[in-house]
């Protein structure tokens, strides 16, 4: 029993540590799907005049609510009035008081982007000349605390449900119609039912916080779920609670039926009937995401929501068949075990669904990414060629299922699913000729006893003997030590008892038989790795719908790098025009704890620069470090110090872009370098900006 809970136990542990460290990459903040492409007055920028309005462009649609837009002044005071209003399909305005006095003003967002994800974010600009501000310009955006975390494990809840469901009820409906009576696979549809079920009114009530205030206590306001229910989220949830509804019913004809004999023409009419109202339920549920996701904003979104539903159905099809497939061969009775024509038919429709995976894959990725520089460059790029290889690694283990299914099928195979025997089902009758467990409407197979070979046998002996006892007592009771009565009850009790001992011989004989068939053996263990590579991979699906596409990441970054920082004529003249470029050799002390950083600040001015930090050994030679920081000061204003976490592009190399300098003057830049757990150093250098 032992050497069987153990290779399970390591399975279990290693499926547990996959889909952990898929779930903790996918942890990180997701990237708003609306960015911030320009701004009038742009970010750090130093104009001669207050202006009458600010006004921001995103890369798409946003939905902006009377509160979206401030304006701050170095105190902290608003300082807009009125509500924001569209000025054109991407760009917003808000109104400013008049007579504004000089200083540096704070502009803060937040908004709801067209594919439901919310956007936040702060920057500054100055009149006449920088100064110094109470205003930190970063917003923590709604989607950071507890209600976006909640929000998000609703999100993965709510897809797997939907693939459970769908899946499992299609592969009882199309590959094996008997399963429909089976109770595992009953409630592995039905637990996908309910998943889905919490998970959308889960959504629905926490989406009002969510986009706006982020609370745990506005939850439950009702203003807000009214809000809600007039966007197209809100609409989308409930169309997706009606959905289910239907689906409900859709469940329960689906395995109610199992319970009344057909013939084969009413068989037939029952199928197609709930295989079209099935597929109609299924491709709503999944127009309920294309609606109000990626799919419906960006390019060719006519094209784009129906290729979406495909996916969905196709990602349904083939991980939630798989799924119910590990449920029959590893629950299922043996009386109404998977056979290997079930197992044809559904790798057939697996075939069926990757195929439509990889071509609405393929357009979804061209949509999506825009370039091939996309895929390497951007984070949605990364997770996709993740899937990608999850999806060929789960497309070769499931040719090794079809080999295993195409042994289970051959004539001499010895113990298949083909046909079961039926001394594996057979209970033990004792010696005096009582009923089987069978007989006693014992269900044999389901109790799932990992017992071996020797303590089968004993066990078997000891029932066919009539002496195994129970908890009450001793089995053999004498009559002359009792009465009657006494002696009734103990007949019932030992009778009872008997039950279920035949009951564990007979499910330990069959559990033994069925695990020594190798070819039967070897399609458990390659479905069970197929069924934790789907979960893998059905989380980074998830991660992938809150991570902003390729295509508008990189619209973005061009965006903010094509547009300068400038500013007023009378101020140009501060603006630097050159490069600054800043070497420091260091010494941590540790091992290997000498070298030389680089620091490359272009083009040097006020506003936006791009910041390049190389870090190489005393030979000249690039390596990395495990830690990196930089920050400028610039002491006689009593600015800084700025903080600046630059990004890991290469061996040694490491960029940040947008790095706002307030204003011209002597900064100081300083770079802190750790080279081990506690070998670290901190070295600076002056330098003319602006």
């Amino acid at each position: 029993m032992t050497q069987t809970i153990v290779p399970r136990v390591r399975i279990l542990v290693l499926l547990f540590l996959a889909v952990t460290g898929a779930l903790l990459a996918g942890a990180a903040p997701a990237s708003a799907h609306a960015a911030l492409t320009g701004s009038d007055p742009q970010q750090g920028t130093v104009v001669d005049q207050a202006p009458a309005q600010v006004s921001l462009t995103f890369s798409e649609p946003v939905a902006v609510s009377d509160d979206a837009l401030r304006v701050l002044d170095p105190k902290g005071e608003r300082v807009d009035k009125g509500d924001p209003a569209a000025a054109s399909g991407t760009t917003y305005t808000v109104r400013l008081l008049g007579g504004l006095p000089d200083g540096t003003y704070t502009v803060t967002y937040q908004v709801v982007s067209a594919d439901s994800h919310p956007v936040a974010g702060a920057f500054t600009f100055s009149v006449g000349a920088p100064s110094e501000t109470s205003v930190e310009a970063t917003v923590q955006a709604s989607d950071d605390g507890l209600v976006g975390s909640l929000y998000g494990i609703g999100r993965y809840l709510s897809y797997a449900g939907f693939v459970v469901m769908v899946g499992g009820a299609a592969f009882v409906l199309a590959c094996w119609r008997h399963g429909s009576g089976v109770r595992a696979v009953q409630r592995l549809v039905v637990s996908g039912w309910l998943t889905l079920t919490a998970a959308t009114l889960a959504l629905l009530l926490l989406r009002g916080s969510y986009t706006s205030s982020g609370k745990v206590a506005d939850v439950f306001d009702l203003t807000l779920l009214s809000e809600v229910l007039q966007t197209k989220t809100g609409a989308a949830l409930v169309s997706r609670l009606l959905l289910l509804a239907a689906a409900a019913l859709f469940i329960a004809v689906l395995f109610g039926a199992a319970r009344y004999e057909q013939n084969d023409e009413e068989r037939r009419d029952l199928s197609f009937g709930l295989a079209i109202g099935g597929t109609v339920v299924s491709a709503g549920l999944a127009a309920s995401w294309a609606m109000s996701e990626h799919a419906s904003q960006g390019l060719q979104p006519g094209i784009a929501m129906p290729v979406d539903v495909v996916h969905l159905l196709a990602v349904a099809t083939w991980l939630g068949g798989l799924t119910a497939l590990l449920v029959a061969l590893y629950r299922a009775p043996a009386d109404t075990a998977v056979d290997a024509a079930a197992v044809r038919r559904f790798s057939r429709l697996a075939f069926g669904s990757v195929v439509a995976l990889v071509g609405t894959g393929a357009y979804q990725s061209w949509r999506q990414l825009g370039s091939w520089s996309a895929f390497t460059d951007t984070r949605y790029g990364q997770l996709l060629l993740a899937k990608i290889g999850l999806v060929v690694v789960m497309v070769g283990i499931a040719y090794a299922s079809r080999r295993w299914t195409a042994r289970l099928a051959e004539p001499g195979a010895p113990v298949s699913l083909r046909e079961e025997p039926k001394e594996t089902v057979a209970a033990v009758s004792d010696s005096k000729g009582g009923a089987t467990g069978a007989e006693r409407g014992v269900p044999a197979a389901d109790t799932d006893t990992d017992t071996d070979t020797d303590t089968d046998t004993d066990t078997d002996t000891e029932v066919e003997r009539g002496k195994v006892a129970d908890d009450t007592g001793p089995a053999d009771v004498r009559p002359e030590e009792s009465g009657a009565g006494a002696q009734a009850g103990v007949d019932s009790a030992r009778a009872a008892q008997l039950a279920r001992q035949r009951a564990a011989v007979a499910s330990a004989r069959q559990k033994r038989l069925r695990d020594s068939d190798p070819n039967l053996f070897g399609l458990r263990r390659s479905v069970l790795a197929e069924a934790g590579i789907a979960v893998v991979l059905l989380t980074i699906t998830t991660v992938l719908t809150q991570t902003e596409p390729g295509r508008t990441e990189q619209e973005a970054a061009s965006a903010a790098s094509s547009s300068p920082a400038t500013s007023s004529p009378s101020s140009s003249a501060a603006q630097g025009t050159g490069a600054v470029t800043l070497n420091m050799p260091f010494d941590t002390g540790g091992k290997n704890g000498r070298g030389v950083v680089t620091i490359d600040l272009d083009p040097a001015r006020v506003g936006g620069n791009d910041l390049h930090v190389y870090v190489e050994r005393t030979d000249g030679k690039a390596f990395d470090v495990p830690e990196l920081k930089v920050a400028l000061t610039l002491d006689a204003k009593d600015i800084g110090p700025l903080s600046v976490v630059p990004d890991h592009l290469a061996t040694g190399h490491w960029s940040a872009s947008g790095v706002q300098i307030p204003m011209a003057g002597d900064w100081t830049v300083e770079v802190t370098v750790r080279t081990s757990d506690i070998d670290q150093a901190t070295v600076s250098k002056n330098a003319q900006i602006g």
